[in-house]
């Protein structure tokens, strides 16, 4: 990146408008049920900014959203940014106490939802006083005390179709994305224009992509993957995204030939599960030349492009720093994330915040050297968002170790959370739904390997005396609160937690004994979790 990021930076609803004038009738994504152009996409985006706006909107206000993947999140999310409104996408797979703390926190005065999650709304919303206007993607099945509920297909109809006299700062917010906690709540990640910009034109950089390209994702919109390292790396090149809701193994490069793709975006155990497909003798019929995400071990690495003859460019980032270390499609040293992006510096720092030795494992520790290129703050904490900057430097979180030639190589989490098939966990939050069962008196969550790559949640319980629950009784609670992919997936009962003198849980004790024989797993009793 030879040019100053705040330069380059434009806003989503920039970009739409000046590629509708271009070429209006490109396709500019193809979702499994239609395309969608450059014109109808740009003239959705208005209208919707004009909804809001009619609402009492200012630039500046949040708008949550609850939807999946599709044309709805796609006017949506470019609506709310062509207002200048600030986007808080919130996972679908949310419910009960979760759902109605980031709605709350994030002050949002509009919910766009689909009709099908509309109950979940109505069920929590006491706790939701700000919120003034739920629109509402299908027919409404339910109402919301305190709140309009209105039809948004019907609202967008009857809406102007002017663009909206307003001015965007590339540099203002664009959205508050929620990452899980640590040792509280889940936390708020405000993010500018340019930030946004900078993770898609890294992306096209190390991707090696030129005008045209057909990329491919199956990762919500609600995550930062798939709109600034798929949706936007298209509009920038001028390309078309295949957007598809959810991952079939079985059909992956089935999908991937029919739509003529060039590249995809990988996450989790993705990459394990197409290897662990069936070998056919058309594994290599395809013009997917690479594929970009994390983590990608040495040990799926050399088999997945030898296999299926596709150059795998492993990263490291987060939802507050975009890309933060990177291979190029043109030089990949596997089993390393890569070395420091242009624009930031990273080192290796011990417990004392000194900079570690080549070799030398510790924290990854982050700041950047332009401006506006990561997250801001974290929304409503002023005191944990100077935390995670102390010394100057953002804290991580992460652990591991530096070669001398600055190459980076990912070694587990050092912050109490869980990263699951994609997802990042809070154990706190999950701890706290399990505490309110009545027969729990202390509970301590943990990620253990996956043989996926990555985690899955155990949770350690200590019954009250003379109390008991079956396992599935404490799952169904769990069912009930949290979303699919934080429900623990093996529980066990001991008779006391390892604590410290300062009776801290020893957490580090629980993940060096793992799973013992007393582990009970859901999988393998055939419990099933509901999406």
């Amino acid at each position: 990146m030879s040019r100053d990021v705040v330069e380059q930076a434009g806003t989503i609803g920039q970009i739409l408008a000046t590629r509708a004038a271009q070429r209006p009738d490109h396709e500019v994504v193809r979702t499994s049920e239609q395309a969608i152009t450059y014109a109808a996409l740009d003239d959705a985006a208005t209208r919707f900014a004009n909804v809001l706006a009619g609402l009492g909107l200012v630039p500046g206000d949040a708008v949550a959203v609850l939807l999946p993947n599709g044309r709805a999140f796609l006017d949506t999310w470019f609506g709310i940014s062509r207002g200048g409104f600030v986007e808080v996408p919130l996972n679908v797979a949310l419910k009960g106490d979760l759902l109605a703390d980031q709605i709350h926190r994030s002050g949002a005065q509009v919910l766009v939802i689909g009709a099908e999650h509309l109950d979940r709304v109505a069920a929590i919303d006491e706790r939701l006083p700000h919120l003034r206007h739920v629109l509402c993607v299908g027919v409404p099945s339910a109402s919301v005390d305190g709140a309009e509920v209105l039809a948004l297909e019907q609202v967008l109809a009857e809406a102007a179709t002017g663009p909206p006299d307003v001015t965007v700062d590339p540099t203002s917010p664009s959205g508050i994305l929620f990452t899980s906690g640590t040792t509280g709540p889940s936390k708020g990640v405000v993010r500018s224009h340019v930030a946004d910009f900078t993770l898609a034109r890294t992306t096209i950089e190390i991707m090696g992509y030129e005008p045209g390209e057909r990329l491919f994702t199956v990762f919500p919109l609600f995550h930062l993957n798939a709109k600034f390292n798929s949706v936007l790396p298209a509009m920038l090149l001028d390309g078309t995204l295949i957007l598809h809701d959810r991952f079939s193994a079985s059909t992956f490069w089935d999908v991937a030939r029919d739509e003529g793709v060039t590249a995809f975006n990988f996450m989790g155990a993705l990459l394990t599960m197409l290897l662990k497909q069936p070998e056919r003798e058309n594994d290599r019929d395809h013009e997917v030349r690479c594929a970009y995400g994390a983590p990608a071990p040495a040990t799926i690495f050399g088999p997945f492009e030898e296999r299926f003859g596709v150059r795998l460019v492993e990263v490291y980032g987060s939802t507050e720093l975009g890309i933060t270390t990177m291979n190029t499609v043109e030089q990949v040293k596997v089993g390393s994330c890569g070395t420091a992006a242009p624009y930031y510096e990273v080192l290796i720092h011990d417990e004392h915040d000194r900079p570690c030795p080549p070799g030398t494992p510790g924290e990854i520790v982050v700041r950047p050297s332009q401006p506006s290129v990561m997250f801001s703050h974290y929304h409503g904490m002023p005191e944990e968002t100077l935390e995670s900057f102390r010394n100057l430097w953002f804290h991580t979180g992460d652990r591991a170790r530096m070669d001398e030639d600055g190459y980076v190589y990912f070694i587990d989490r050092m912050k109490d959370a869980i990263r699951r098939r994609g997802e990042n966990i809070s154990s706190f939050e999950v701890e706290r739904t399990l505490a309110t069962l009545e027969e729990v008196a202390e509970v301590a969550v943990i990620g253990v390997p996956s043989e996926l790559t990555e985690e899955e949640v155990l949770a350690v319980i200590v019954f009250k005396e003379g109390h008991q629950l079956s396992y599935e009784a404490i799952l169904d609670h769990c069912q009930d609160r949290l979303p699919h992919f934080a429900v623990p997936r093996y529980l066990r009962i001991i008779d006391e937690l390892p604590k410290t003198p300062s009776q801290r849980v020893k957490k580090h004790r629980l993940r060096e004994e793992g799973l013992t024989d007393g582990t009970w797993d859901r999988e393998g009793h055939g419990y099933r979790v509901q999406r």
